[in-house]
């Protein structure tokens, strides 16, 4: 097996309670690993016609892209990158929604040893300009929509060297597709450490300025239990994903996105403008039928208040970002006779707990149990651990 596939030692194995599982699990532990290897490279191998993503825009068009169709742009974005100067360790910030460039530039930035920088479309101005200085980023891949507020603070950015745009290009700018057809589908990975950076995420500075968590390239294993076991074990025939949340926060990048590309499963990518609409969601839902669904309790609310159509094909749902409460517990199991599973994580440690009632006892309000492969506990100012019932901090 080429170096950085770690699949098969990653797998959980199935079992009818929490405690069987999380017992039988042990981490892998490669020296040498590149997520783009792990996620795209051995599909695009074994498997090159198989469905990676599938786009909807919001007009309602549908562009499906194999495993091999998104390898080959991956390499010609790893190469037009080099092309330009952006090398091992620079850093790259991806200010995009959900769409087949978005994933297509991160991969590019790991085939390469650089480390990509998610960023949101909701930024403004000075929440851009922080993450971007902050983090000395040398390029940017952006769209004509989300260029302005870059234009107006390009002169404060002292490492910003290139700006591509996704559909078109202006004064100042590259047009991302003509660069990558320009560009070879033929790239080496970098051989990386699984050590060594892969992407920057910013926290939302809720403690103080947003601060970069780095994480490595090993965070793509870190995260297969967490997001696996919520999911009832992933990785069944069928298994298709999609959420609403954004690929430059981790819920949408490392929640859904490439933990479903490890497992060799498609994922849809849509996101309409504006306010979540769960009218749209449900055609979304229905019309790619959609098994495995990821959203936010504001999101579930609002799908609670709508009709949802008949045969919907869901299989698990897991929220995240806060508990929810009994009604919508109890709507699930009338509406779609699923658990709603909760997952606990935040931007520097994500994925760490989980509470899945097929598993263990079911508790409203819960954060449930350590992933598989974790220790959770609550400490107190000395670092010992509380008793039942007190307060103290979460440590992982």
């Amino acid at each position: 097996m080429p170096t950085g596939h770690c699949t098969r030692s990653l797998m959980l194995q199935r079992a009818k309670t929490y405690d069987e599982v999380y017992a039988a699990f042990k981490w892998p532990t490669p020296r040498h690993y590149n997520i783009v290897l792990d996620t795209c490279d051995k599909h695009a191998e074994t498997s090159p016609d198989a469905r990676a993503l599938i786009y909807e825009t919001e007009d309602g068009e549908v562009t499906a892209y194999s495993f091999k169709a998104i390898q080959r742009l991956a390499c010609q974005a790893a190469n037009a990158f080099a092309g330009h100067g952006i090398n091992r360790g620079d850093r790259l910030g991806i200010l995009l929604g959900q769409a087949p460039e978005t994933l297509v530039a991160h991969l590019g930035c790991w085939r390469s040893g650089i480390i990509s920088l998610p960023l949101f479309t909701l930024f403004g101005e000075d929440a851009l300009a922080y993450r971007l200085e902050n983090s000395g980023a040398r390029a940017l891949v952006t769209n004509r929509e989300n260029y302005p507020r870059i234009a107006a603070i390009r002169d404060q950015l002292t490492t910003l060297e290139h700006v591509f745009l996704i559909d078109g290009s202006e004064n100042g700018t590259h047009d991302f597709h003509a660069v990558l057809a320009a560009a070879s589908t033929a790239h080496t990975p970098t051989e990386t450490l699984a050590e060594d950076p892969a992407f920057l995420a910013y926290t939302s500075g809720t403690t103080g300025p947003p601060k970069g968590a780095l994480h490595a390239h090993r965070t793509m294993l870190g995260h297969i239990p967490g997001f696996a076991l919520p999911h009832e074990f992933f990785g069944q025939d069928g298994n298709l994903c999609w959420s609403p949340a954004d690929w430059a926060w981790l819920g949408g990048l490392m929640d859904v996105l490439m933990p479903c590309l490890w497992f060799g499963k498609p994922v849809v990518a849509f996101r309409g403008r504006g306010r979540f609409d769960p009218e749209r969601a449900y055609e979304i839902i229905a019309k790619h039928r959609v098994r495995n669904l990821f959203m936010v309790p504001t999101m579930l609310k609002l799908l609670r208040q709508t009709p949802a159509p008949r045969g919907l094909n869901l299989r698990t749902i897991i929220n995240g970002g806060k508990s929810v409460g009994a009604e919508l517990i109890e709507w699930r199991r009338e509406q779609f006779s699923l658990n709603i599973n909760e997952i606990y994580g935040q931007t520097e440690c994500n994925l760490v707990l989980g509470h899945i009632p097929a598993l263990m006892p079911a508790k409203p309000g819960s954060l449930g149990r350590p992933s598989p492969g974790h220790t959770v506990a609550l400490i107190d100012d000395d670092g010992r651990e509380v008793a039942p019932g007190e307060e103290g901090e979460i440590v992982c």
